[in-house]
């Protein structure tokens, strides 16, 4: 079984996700700021992270450069999950080490296919 680590602070978002990707079969761990995600990374080794890019206690690029720059977790795909859709943005997530990006509203569909495709072209 797949496991995602979700990386969101929005109630009404987390809430969300967690219950449709459970249902498609997921396993899902959630945390709630930058610094609970990181944390959890480590600790549950999930195979895919989505993060929410606007995040109390560590924003979500901290977030992602530390995954990063752990030789543990450098290889975790990361889906930044984002409202920011200006121009640069996803170059930014990109940047920041990012393997996909996401704008909010979240559209599922497209959300699992990109995770289909990150775990499924990922080391197993």
């Amino acid at each position: 079984m797949t496991k995602i680590l979700l990386v969101e602070d929005h109630e009404e978002i987390w809430d969300f996700l967690s219950r449709r990707l459970k249902r498609r079969g997921f396993d899902v761990v959630l945390a709630h700021d930058g610094q609970d995600g990181v944390e959890k990374a480590r600790a549950v080794e999930p195979d895919i992270i989505l993060l929410d890019m606007n995040l109390p206690i560590m924003d979500g690029w901290t977030a992602a450069r530390t995954i990063r720059a752990d030789t543990t977790m450098q290889r975790m795909p990361i889906i930044a999950l984002t409202a920011h859709a200006m121009s640069g943005d996803k170059e930014k997530t990109l940047a920041a080490g990012c393997d996909d990006y996401h704008a909010k509203p979240v559209d599922f569909g497209k959300l699992v296919g990109q995770i289909e495709a990150l775990v499924g072209a990922s080391p197993s």
